[in-house]
């Protein structure tokens, strides 16, 4: 049986029917068996995208799974990162209000799931916005939403770096604990670091999706023996201590305005979810495999974050100690009154964080490859090269690889400027959250036809999206704030102002070369194409 037959057959029950386009598409990219690895749905879902199929879908279900899980790393965060929120709340602070975050940020991670399932394409964000904003806003938004979203991942793979070699020197801390990297050798180090994602991401990107599912089983089980370790050689706080007794170190006019800060470190702890949505291109049956691994892996890391909290919070130690540590989770690991077992997980965690330095790069070559095909950057014409015999964008790689290490040659000159940078990828991330989902309620409040969804939200959609929509805003606020008053130079939270200024950057970018140069993707896909347009890809 012909691939053309078998797509006729399984679309019999769609809502979208066979068209012209999807024919001309299934004859230009398959013979009688695809060379790309499409799925009948994946040949649709490009049909009505309008977009060429380019790379190999290589990614299956567990490799997806694996790609998204190590970036987000939840559980690996919690002790990285999140005790630098016991200053806001302290130990039951942090433990309460990492419960009621993740159950509200769950409702973005659902809301971008669902367009994810719609409209299966690397482009995630802006072209979501381009498809579901007002006719007359399509273009700026969308334009604003690419830059924003690259910046942000941009800003994810320098902060990858960073927190890489933070752990480098943990390590080496346990034995000598005076001992500090001076700026120059921290900034090589996360250059070194860089520059082996790089060989990973392109020479080695054939065995990515194995890499990734490797990471997946590694994710896990470094998190069983974390987790047993911990409860084993700790000794433990009061579960007063834990559950109850909430403080505010943060010197703020009260405890709830304390602890509402510290959900932004909770927050960074499960980032990454639209981390595969970027990859979409690769994965076979996108539409649904890739909503699926989004929601799972985000359900999984949630559990394992919240058991891991939970471990953490009882072996800690005393809270002034903490506070006072340059890294408390090495307090945690110190508790275990072994140094080899101390060492051995540094060790692990080291590993199982580089792996997402990995998915971090992908990501965001992918997103820049994505907007560049639709002319969204100057040179957007080499920046969009395909090599397909390797499968990979090169020169989308090594150009996200070259912006990624301008950023982290600022550490060189000042870590406060470099701090400033990286907290960007928080706030151009949920900017573009906020900005998708926005579109997409206004689409629904005006009863406006949507695609079709595999992976849908049913009716509790459109109250799903609001709360998304409006807890997006609330976080950004809260993210804008300092960590703690009165505030000092060195103390100040930046990031808003340098976000605004680049907001107002690139808006100006736009009007001289967005306005005239960029196509919205809205432009290509099926039913609002200019008649003979065809389908988009790379010459």
């Amino acid at each position: 049986m012909s691939i053309q037959h078998a797509v006729s057959t399984a679309f019999v029950d769609e809502k979208v029917p066979v068209t012209p386009e999807l024919q001309s598409a299934i004859e230009g990219t398959s013979s009688s068996i695809s060379p790309w690895n499409d799925t009948p749905q994946d040949l649709r879902d490009m049909a009505r995208l309008g977009k060429k199929q380019e790379f190999k879908r290589n990614f299956t279900f567990l490799s997806t799974l694996g790609f998204v899980s190590i970036y987000m790393a939840t559980w690996e965060f919690v002790l990285v990162s999140l005790s630098a929120g016991l200053i806001n709340g302290g130990l039951a602070g942090l433990f309460w209000m990492f419960l009621a975050t993740v159950t509200c940020y769950s409702t973005i991670v659902a809301s971008l799931a669902e367009m994810e399932s719609m409209a299966p394409t690397s482009g995630g964000q802006y072209h979501w916005t381009s498809e579901f904003a007002p006719a007359k806003y399509q273009k700026i938004l969308s334009y604003l939403s690419g830059w924003m979203s690259t910046l942000g991942w941009l800003a994810s793979v320098s902060s990858s770096t960073f927190v890489v070699t933070t752990l480098v020197e943990a390590m080496i801390d346990l034995s000598n604990p005076d001992f500090a990297f001076p700026n120059w050798q921290y900034t090589l180090i996360m250059l070194g670091f860089l520059v082996l994602t790089i060989f990973l991401n392109t020479w080695g990107a054939k065995s990515l999706p194995m890499v990734e599912t490797v990471s997946l089983f590694a994710h896990i089980g470094g998190w069983l023996v974390t987790f047993i370790a911990l409860w084993a050689m700790c000794p433990r706080n009061s579960v007063e201590d834990v559950f109850l007794k909430v403080v505010n170190n943060g010197g703020w006019s009260n405890i709830g305005t304390s602890c509402l800060i510290s959900q932004v470190t909770v927050i960074y702890c499960n980032l990454g979810s639209d981390s595969i949505v970027h990859i979409s291109e690769e994965v076979e049956d996108a539409s649904l495999v890739v909503p699926r691994c989004m929601w799972w892996s985000y359900i999984v890391n949630v559990l394992l974050g919240i058991l891991m909290l939970i471990t953490m919070l009882f072996g800690i130690g005393d809270l002034d100690a903490v506070l006072d540590s340059t890294a408390p989770y090495l307090n945690l690991f110190n508790n275990t009154g072994s140094f080899p077992m101390a060492m051995f997980l540094s060790v692990l965690l080291f590993f199982l964080i580089f792996s997402g330095n990995i998915t971090a790069l992908a990501t965001c070559s992918r997103e820049v490859w994505a907007f560049s095909r639709d002319k969204g950057f100057p040179f957007s014409r080499w920046i969009s090269r395909m090599n397909h015999k390797q499968n990979v964008p090169f020169n989308s790689v090594y150009l996200t690889s070259v912006l990624s290490a301008v950023l982290c040659l600022i550490n060189m000159g000042s870590t406060l400027a470099f701090n400033i940078i990286v907290s960007l990828s928080l706030l151009g991330i949920l900017s573009t959250y906020m900005l998708s989902i926005g579109c997409l309620i206004h689409k629904r409040l005006k009863h406006e036809p949507l695609p079709h969804a595999r992976w849908s939200l049913g009716r509790f959609g459109l109250p799903i999206n609001i709360f998304a929509f409006f807890y997006c805003g609330f976080v950004i606020v809260f993210a804008c704030f300092p960590v703690a008053v009165p505030v000092t130079l060195d103390s100040a939270n930046w990031a808003p102002l340098v976000w605004a200024v680049v907001l107002i950057l690139t808006g100006i970018v736009y009007f001289v070369h967005g306005k005239r140069n960029f196509t919205p993707p809205v432009e290509f896909v099926e039913g609002r194409r200019e008649a003979g347009k065809g389908f988009q890809g790379v010459d």
